[in-house]
């Protein structure tokens, strides 16, 4: 087990003077505290014999069947038994690596691909295997020859585990007529999908995408999560699996936690039942457009001409290119020194690649602050280059993205 660069870098990015685009915390002023507070207040008073005791490990059943609902949004059908609700579902992520991976066994995921998913795979000692994005999402092409290339050496692929919309980090969704050919390419080789699916209500024009799991029931596992549309420190999230991974996965929850939080499963529930909640997330795709706005307008504005970035349609993250010779992890002391930090793009990646990568997150800050924050690090890219390196003026951006080398970025013409 190894610490995570990512959070190893919060307690420096909290301070008031840094302007942090590293962390991917939700933005949560905008939800009803005073209703939620009286809410919490009348639980307590009302049912806290029972919001207060041991539960199930399977979750609440009426939380259960409120979570099919937000689901069916997403064109996914699904029964209440079927739905283990986790502490998270970074749990999730950790249960089922633990129930499926021996050590030695392969995990296909993206490169670059979420660091708790990797801090977990690593700690079963499963080995990841980066797949190639594009514009697009995940490369059908790749990921066949990559199961063919661990099929030739004798390894055994225990699952793919994609974000298929408003990746994290890269900010890209997979294409729809992707979806079907992927699915279809892991039936084949016996691989299961795990399809990891916080954002996938935050579209910044409302689209909602098709859940992988809404075609291939019997061979994707769904994880969801109430943090990025309702409030992250409550830990709540949920597993949609097979019925025989299902099984092993309430053992596996009542071992690791005996059960998830009652009293915080009884306010989300409560705040379903009792709140717009469709509405309170097409307020958050508002907020969350504006700052993307921020962000993309700034990068514009400051960076150098040879950096190149993703442009997302939803969700929390833009991934930049910087360019030659220069080490985003190396620069990162410099750049909390200037007042700003970022998440590199090493620590997305098993092997330590993504040097030339960072992480942006626009979620958090405020559009003034996102505009600060790239200016001060543009800043420091500009000294990091060096008097080597041209310092012509910046050409138009050809909002053309493409994959070259294994990076994933836009490119500037």
């Amino acid at each position: 087990m190894e610490a995570s660069e990512i959070r190893a870098l919060f307690a420096v990015a909290s301070r008031p003077e840094v302007v942090s685009l590293a962390g991917g915390m939700p933005n949560l002023a905008a939800l009803p505290l005073a209703a939620l507070s009286q809410q919490v207040a009348q639980l307590v008073a009302e049912d806290g014999l029972t919001a207060l005791q041991y539960a199930s490990a399977h979750g609440l059943p009426p939380l259960r069947e409120q979570i099919c609902a937000v689901m069916a949004l997403e064109g996914v059908t699904a029964r209440p038994e079927e739905i283990v609700v986790t502490v998270g579902s970074q749990m999730g992520i950790d249960l089922l690596t633990r129930l499926l991976c021996d050590p030695g066994d392969v995990v296909m995921a993206e490169g670059p691909s979420y660091v708790g998913a990797l801090g977990s795979f690593a700690a079963y000692q499963a080995q990841v295997v980066h797949v190639p994005m594009d514009r697009h999402g995940l490369v059908p092409d790749g990921l066949r020859a990559a199961l063919l290339r661990a099929r030739a050496a004798g390894q055994r692929v225990k699952m793919l585990y994609t974000i298929p919309n408003f990746h994290n980090p890269a900010g890209v969704t997979l294409a729809v007529e992707r979806r079907a050919e992927i699915l279809e390419i892991c039936r084949a080789h016996g691989v299961l999908v795990v399809e990891d699916n916080p954002y996938g209500l935050l579209g910044f024009d409302g689209t909602t995408y098709p859940a992988l799991r809404s075609t291939d029931p019997d061979n994707v596992v769904y994880l969801g999560s109430f943090s990025k549309t309702f409030a992250s420190g409550l830990r709540v999230g949920w597993v949609l699996a097979p019925d025989e991974v299902r099984e092993k996965l309430v053992l596996a929850m009542e071992s690791a936690t005996l059960c998830p939080p009652t009293l915080n499963q009884m306010i989300v529930s409560r705040y379903l039942d009792g709140h717009d909640w469709q509405g309170q997330i097409a307020v958050f795709r508002d907020i969350y457009r504006e700052r993307r706005d921020a962000m993309l307008d700034a990068l514009e504005r400051y960076l150098p001409p040879e950096c190149t970035w993703t442009v997302p349609d939803g969700g929390f993250y833009v991934w930049v290119t910087v360019p030659e010779g220069i080490d985003t992890r190396a620069m990162l002391p410099r750049a909390v020194a200037a007042g700003v930090a970022y998440a590199s793009g090493s620590g997305f990646y098993t092997d330590k690649s993504g040097g030339r990568q960072m992480r942006l997150s626009y979620c958090y800050p405020t559009p003034e602050r996102i505009r600060e924050g790239v200016r001060r690090l543009a800043g420091v890219v500009e000294a990091e280059r060096g008097p080597g390196l041209s310092t012509g003026s910046p050409a138009p951006v050809e909002r053309t993205p493409a994959a070259s080398g294994g990076e994933l970025r836009y490119v500037r013409s």
